[in-house]
Protein backbone atom coordinates (compact mmCIF):
# COMPACT_ATOMS: atom_id res chain seq x y z
CA UNK A 1 0.00 0.00 0.00
CA UNK A 2 2.46 2.58 0.77
CA UNK A 3 4.51 1.80 -2.44
CA UNK A 4 1.31 2.97 -4.44
CA UNK A 5 1.17 5.61 -2.10
CA UNK A 6 4.52 6.49 -2.77
CA UNK A 7 4.66 9.84 -5.21
CA UNK A 8 1.20 10.95 -3.23
CA UNK A 9 3.59 11.41 0.01
CA UNK A 10 6.96 11.95 -1.17
CA UNK A 11 6.34 14.26 -4.16
CA UNK A 12 10.25 13.89 -4.86
CA UNK A 13 10.54 10.06 -5.02
CA UNK A 14 11.91 9.65 -8.03
CA UNK A 15 14.38 12.86 -7.18
CA UNK A 16 16.10 9.90 -5.14
CA UNK A 17 14.62 9.52 -2.03
CA UNK A 18 15.70 6.68 -0.06
CA UNK A 19 12.11 4.89 2.12
CA UNK A 20 13.41 2.52 4.92
CA UNK A 21 11.32 -0.79 4.83
CA UNK A 22 8.38 1.22 7.16
CA UNK A 23 8.28 4.46 5.26
CA UNK A 24 4.57 5.46 4.93
CA UNK A 25 2.17 8.53 5.10
CA UNK A 26 4.46 8.84 8.70
CA UNK A 27 7.39 10.32 7.16
CA UNK A 28 5.71 12.23 4.33
CA UNK A 29 6.82 15.97 3.87
CA UNK A 30 3.51 16.23 1.83
CA UNK A 31 1.11 14.96 3.66
CA UNK A 32 2.69 16.95 7.13
CA UNK A 33 2.43 20.15 5.00
CA UNK A 34 -1.40 18.96 5.60
CA UNK A 35 -1.44 18.53 8.91
CA UNK A 36 1.01 21.31 10.80
CA UNK A 37 -0.83 24.20 12.48
CA UNK A 38 0.96 27.40 12.08
CA UNK A 39 2.17 27.44 15.54
CA UNK A 40 4.60 24.27 14.93
CA UNK A 41 6.92 26.52 12.80
CA UNK A 42 9.24 29.40 14.85
CA UNK A 43 11.40 30.73 12.28
CA UNK A 44 14.14 31.48 15.24
CA UNK A 45 12.94 28.02 16.79
CA UNK A 46 13.96 24.66 17.39
CA UNK A 47 11.57 21.60 16.33
CA UNK A 48 12.66 17.79 17.24
CA UNK A 49 11.79 14.73 15.94
CA UNK A 50 12.78 11.88 18.09
CA UNK A 51 11.48 9.07 16.16
CA UNK A 52 12.51 10.55 12.69
CA UNK A 53 12.28 7.56 10.79
CA UNK A 54 13.15 8.31 6.48
CA UNK A 55 12.93 11.99 7.77
CA UNK A 56 9.01 13.44 6.25
CA UNK A 57 8.47 15.71 9.80
CA UNK A 58 12.13 17.31 9.44
CA UNK A 59 12.05 18.06 5.70
CA UNK A 60 8.83 19.63 6.90
CA UNK A 61 9.67 21.09 9.79
CA UNK A 62 12.97 22.19 8.49
CA UNK A 63 11.16 24.91 5.93
CA UNK A 64 10.15 26.78 8.82
CA UNK A 65 12.86 26.28 12.00
CA UNK A 66 15.89 24.84 13.33
CA UNK A 67 14.99 20.80 13.48
CA UNK A 68 17.06 18.16 15.63
CA UNK A 69 16.25 14.60 13.44
CA UNK A 70 16.84 11.72 16.48
CA UNK A 71 16.95 8.16 15.82
CA UNK A 72 18.39 5.40 17.62
CA UNK A 73 19.35 3.65 14.44
CA UNK A 74 22.45 5.10 12.40
CA UNK A 75 20.35 3.79 9.03
CA UNK A 76 17.71 6.10 9.76
CA UNK A 77 20.22 9.27 10.06
CA UNK A 78 21.84 7.76 6.56
CA UNK A 79 17.98 7.96 5.27
CA UNK A 80 16.63 11.08 6.83
CA UNK A 81 20.29 13.26 5.69
CA UNK A 82 19.82 12.14 2.24
CA UNK A 83 16.00 12.86 1.77
CA UNK A 84 16.92 16.09 3.08
CA UNK A 85 19.27 16.76 0.75
CA UNK A 86 16.85 15.54 -1.94
CA UNK A 87 14.40 18.24 -0.60
CA UNK A 88 17.34 21.14 0.02
CA UNK A 89 16.90 21.72 3.50
CA UNK A 90 19.35 19.60 4.86
CA UNK A 91 21.09 22.86 6.01
CA UNK A 92 18.55 23.39 8.79
CA UNK A 93 18.49 19.68 10.13
CA UNK A 94 21.21 18.85 12.75
CA UNK A 95 21.41 14.57 12.74
CA UNK A 96 22.01 13.00 16.21
CA UNK A 97 21.79 8.89 16.51
CA UNK A 98 20.30 9.38 19.83
CA UNK A 99 17.81 7.00 22.14
CA UNK A 100 15.18 8.96 23.36
CA UNK A 101 14.87 6.77 26.15
CA UNK A 102 17.76 6.42 27.47
CA UNK A 103 20.14 8.45 25.59
CA UNK A 104 21.79 12.11 26.89
CA UNK A 105 18.52 14.18 27.51
CA UNK A 106 18.48 18.06 28.36
CA UNK A 107 17.80 19.12 24.66
CA UNK A 108 15.62 22.35 24.82
CA UNK A 109 13.54 23.30 22.23
CA UNK A 110 10.21 24.97 21.30
CA UNK A 111 8.15 22.05 20.18
CA UNK A 112 8.85 18.25 20.12
CA UNK A 113 6.84 16.92 16.43
CA UNK A 114 7.12 13.03 16.22
CA UNK A 115 5.15 10.07 15.02
CA UNK A 116 6.43 7.40 17.78
CA UNK A 117 6.45 3.74 16.50
CA UNK A 118 2.94 2.37 16.07
CA UNK A 119 3.63 -1.29 17.12
CA UNK A 120 3.53 -2.66 13.58
CA UNK A 121 0.13 -2.96 10.83
CA UNK A 122 -2.26 -4.77 13.89
CA UNK A 123 -3.33 -1.64 14.79
CA UNK A 124 -5.26 -1.67 11.89
CA UNK A 125 -7.62 -4.64 13.30
CA UNK A 126 -8.27 -2.96 16.38
CA UNK A 127 -10.91 -0.82 16.98
CA UNK A 128 -9.30 1.64 19.97
CA UNK A 129 -5.98 2.32 19.58
CA UNK A 130 -3.93 2.59 23.25
CA UNK A 131 -1.64 4.96 23.56
CA UNK A 132 0.47 2.72 26.21
CA UNK A 133 0.90 0.74 23.12
CA UNK A 134 3.26 3.01 21.93
CA UNK A 135 6.84 2.37 22.30
CA UNK A 136 5.34 0.20 25.16
CA UNK A 137 8.47 -1.92 26.25
CA UNK A 138 9.40 1.97 27.39
CA UNK A 139 6.33 2.51 29.30
CA UNK A 140 4.05 4.16 26.59
CA UNK A 141 2.94 7.55 25.52
CA UNK A 142 2.83 8.37 28.84
CA UNK A 143 6.71 8.30 28.75
CA UNK A 144 6.71 9.37 25.52
CA UNK A 145 5.32 12.95 26.81
CA UNK A 146 7.29 13.16 30.09
CA UNK A 147 10.10 12.70 28.09
CA UNK A 148 9.07 15.62 25.41
CA UNK A 149 8.01 18.05 28.14
CA UNK A 150 11.04 18.48 29.95
CA UNK A 151 12.41 19.16 26.36
CA UNK A 152 9.63 21.67 24.75
CA UNK A 153 6.05 23.04 26.25
CA UNK A 154 4.67 21.65 23.15
CA UNK A 155 4.68 17.76 22.35
CA UNK A 156 2.75 17.17 18.98
CA UNK A 157 1.87 13.52 17.88
CA UNK A 158 0.88 11.53 14.66
CA UNK A 159 -1.81 8.32 16.00
CA UNK A 160 -3.84 5.96 14.25
CA UNK A 161 -7.25 7.34 13.58
CA UNK A 162 -8.50 4.85 16.28
CA UNK A 163 -6.07 6.18 18.67
CA UNK A 164 -8.20 6.51 22.37
CA UNK A 165 -8.71 10.54 22.94
CA UNK A 166 -10.17 9.98 26.31
CA UNK A 167 -6.46 8.09 27.10
CA UNK A 168 -5.04 10.93 25.47
CA UNK A 169 -6.58 13.72 27.34
CA UNK A 170 -6.38 11.65 30.70
CA UNK A 171 -2.41 11.92 30.16
CA UNK A 172 -2.03 15.27 29.09
CA UNK A 173 -3.53 15.79 32.77
CA UNK A 174 -1.45 13.18 34.43
CA UNK A 175 1.86 15.13 32.80
CA UNK A 176 0.10 18.85 33.20
CA UNK A 177 -0.36 19.67 30.15
CA UNK A 178 -3.06 22.54 29.73
CA UNK A 179 -4.65 22.63 26.73
CA UNK A 180 -4.80 19.40 24.52
CA UNK A 181 -6.43 18.85 20.86
CA UNK A 182 -6.94 16.12 18.49
CA UNK A 183 -7.14 16.67 14.21
CA UNK A 184 -8.65 14.16 12.16
CA UNK A 185 -6.40 13.76 9.21
CA UNK A 186 -8.06 12.71 5.78
CA UNK A 187 -5.99 11.39 2.59
CA UNK A 188 -8.26 11.29 -0.60
CA UNK A 189 -11.51 11.67 1.42
CA UNK A 190 -10.88 8.94 3.73
CA UNK A 191 -9.61 9.41 7.13
CA UNK A 192 -6.06 8.22 8.06
CA UNK A 193 -4.82 9.41 11.04
CA UNK A 194 -5.27 11.70 14.10
CA UNK A 195 -2.94 14.79 15.74
CA UNK A 196 -2.94 15.12 19.03
CA UNK A 197 -1.56 18.44 20.26
CA UNK A 198 -0.25 18.95 23.74
CA UNK A 199 0.39 22.54 25.21
CA UNK A 200 1.51 23.88 28.92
Amino acid sequence: MYWIQRRLLFVRFDAGILPDNRASIRYAPKYWRSILPTGVGFPDGVAVDPFCGAGGNAIQLAKTCKVIAMFIDETKITLVRHNAGVYGCAGNVEFRQNDFFTGPSGQQANVVVTSPPWGGPKYLLEDSYSASVLCEAYGGGEVIGRIAKSMAPKLVLHLPRTVDKSECVAIAKMLCFTRIKFEDNFINGRLNSTTVFFSL
